[in-house]
């Protein structure tokens, strides 16, 4: 088979490549003139900080579109971004996106709220040119210790989480942009971090018809435009420990012939360790991303790597040339993603509108609308659990001395730190400074803020009874020294000093913590400014 312009142009249909910077690079620059890669994804690392936001991002993906209308691409690039809301959230800011993630939208209960916070992401996220969303996380979160999806899960119902996983996708739907359930066929139950390693789980297809299947089914009888199928082995329903991506008996039998789905089938990142390391079983990027494409994907994702990006797009020519991958189903695959830019890119007169003074005017109106939702939702979503014979103490009195003891920071997983530089980015820092800062305000007597470690031994000196606790955990289930350390601080005090404990992500640790004494607990879902604002509110009584 001869390498033609028009084959390259339809091989570069079935890749989504990021790139690094703020403006366009080289290598996203070669990816799209030579290679015709049609659909990019953005990363926190493209998002400029303050005060650019949204009008840099705007000004990027119109860059990215107008280099694609240069090259000779027909249609629109599909922009991605993953902007699940809350803690993995590329978008997010003061000025751009901000709304809770999934599990404090299902702490709410209130499904037509979620739709309303599907719909705002959308609005927001098209404006700034993108059309594409990895999102809902339609993973039910079965095994308290999963360290990848947690509180990015709507819990662990799988009626809730299909409940709330197809209100976020219809309101995402609505406003025009396309979203992605992930991670096909569910990465909740499991303890391994598929960024880290492959996750073998080990159900039969009728334990996950009866779990994890329930909101995959869900969003796929509403019309969801695309799946993202995940880096997990499950030898009970395809024999082999191959990770779900890269199985025909995944991607084709049971995700298209059984659930019925007829969209876009998209991988998670071929970079993950799963699939891009040796060392962990995986074949790397490269050959991940041919594999998938022969399994039944239309869109094989490398995230970071450019000498991966374009290798891939080499091999998948040459299984094209040598008969490995098929030219009709690569074809046939090609006119789904068509479909899915024409109903979700539109024209190049859709995506290279210019920034107008009317425009202004409507972002800043959107963006005041939608930050009343998001604190509606952040305010709604704060649960509270008082212990069954315990004494209420909220709201706390702010008529006593405040101590606030905060966890020290430490490294999330990849999808919620920066998983390019290894880096502590996430937002634990900046939001429990603002923590301190609101009940600073609020206590008369002053607030006196604690860091405790892993290796911190509890001195509380200075605390007595004319004072207070706010002590804030993070994943404690996780993190035994976090439990450790409140038993230590629980067994000082007595029942002398009122105590509220503070789940700021995962809400696991409380069941523990409340049979530890006389202690209230309150839980946020999610280490966000707005979270734990929310949080201090409740506790306080809104004082």
């Amino acid at each position: 088979m001869e390498l033609t312009e028009e084959l390259k142009r339809e091989v570069g249909q079935h890749f989504v490549v990021g790139f690094h910077g703020h403006e366009l690079s080289s290598d996203v620059k070669t990816l799209i003139e030579d290679y015709y890669v049609g659909n990019i994804i953005l990363m926190k690392r493209n998002i400029k900080g303050k005060p650019f936001y949204v009008w840099q991002t705007r000004n990027l993906t119109r860059k990215l579109q107008l280099l694609a209308k240069e090259s000779g691409h027909t249609k629109p690039l599909l922009v991605g971004i993953d902007q699940e809301n809350g803690l993995v959230s590329a978008f997010s800011s003061p000025t751009a996106g901000t709304h809770p993630g999934a599990m404090a939208i299902g702490a709410t209960r209130d499904a037509a709220l979620a739709e309303e916070i599907g719909s705002a992401t959308a609005q927001e996220l098209k404006f700034a040119g993108i059309n594409w969303v990895y999102s809902p996380v339609a993973d039910v979160n079965s095994d308290p210790r999963n360290p990848v999806i947690g509180v990015r899960s709507f819990g662990d119902d799988p009626s809730r989480v299909a409940e709330f996983a197809t209100a976020v996708s219809r309101g995402l739907t609505k406003f025009g942009v396309a979203p992605a359930a992930k991670h096909f066929p569910g990465h909740g139950d499991t303890h391994v971090d598929s960024h880290l390693a492959l996750p073998v789980i080990r159900k039969t297809k009728a334990q996950f018809t009866e779990t994890e299947l329930v909101p995959f089914n869900s969003l796929i009888k509403e019309g969801i435009a695309t799946v993202m199928t995940g880096h997990m082995a499950v030898p009970l329903l395809t024999g082999t420990n191959t990770p779900s991506s890269l199985s025909r008996e995944i991607t084709i039998s049971l995700l298209k012939d059984d659930l019925g789905f007829r969209g876009v089938v998209v991988t998670d990142c071929l970079e993950m360790d799963a699939i891009a390391e040796p060392k962990e079983g995986g074949c790397g990027s490269e050959e991940g991303a041919v594999r998938a494409l022969e399994a039944g994907a239309d869109i094989a994702m490398i995230c970071h790597t450019f000498k991966r990006q374009h290798g891939a797009v080499e091999l998948t020519y040459q299984a094209l040339k040598t008969g490995r991958l098929s030219l009709e189903a690569v074809k046939k695959s090609g006119e789904r993603i068509a479909d899915l830019k024409d109903r979700f890119a539109g024209t190049w007169t859709d995506v290279l509108s210019q920034t107008t003074d009317d425009a202004r005017k409507y972002w800043q109106e959107l963006k005041n609308k939608n930050l009343l939702l998001s604190k509606k939702g952040y305010d709604s979503s704060t649960t509270v659990l008082h212990p069954e014979n315990g004494t209420k103490t909220i709201p706390l009195s702010t008529e006593k001395k405040i101590w606030l003891f905060l966890p020290e920071r430490q490294t999330i997983n990849r999808a919620v730190d920066d998983g390019d530089e290894g880096a502590i980015r996430n937002t634990a820092g900046p939001s429990y400074a603002a923590l301190a800062d609101s009940i600073s305000r609020r206590a008369s007597l002053g607030c006196k803020t604690v860091i405790y470690g892993e290796s911190s031994a509890f001195d509380g000196t200075g605390l007595s009874a004319d004072c207070a606790v706010v002590f804030v955990t993070r994943n404690a289930h996780q993190s035994e020294w976090q439990v450790r350390y409140l038993g230590e601080l629980l067994g000082a005090v007595g029942g002398d000093v009122p105590v509220v404990v503070f789940a700021s992500c995962g809400p696991y640790e409380l069941g523990r913590v409340r049979g530890m004494g006389d202690v209230s607990c309150v839980a946020s879902y999610e280490f966000t400014v707005e979270g734990l604002l929310g949080g201090a509110e409740v506790i306080f009584g809104g004082g």
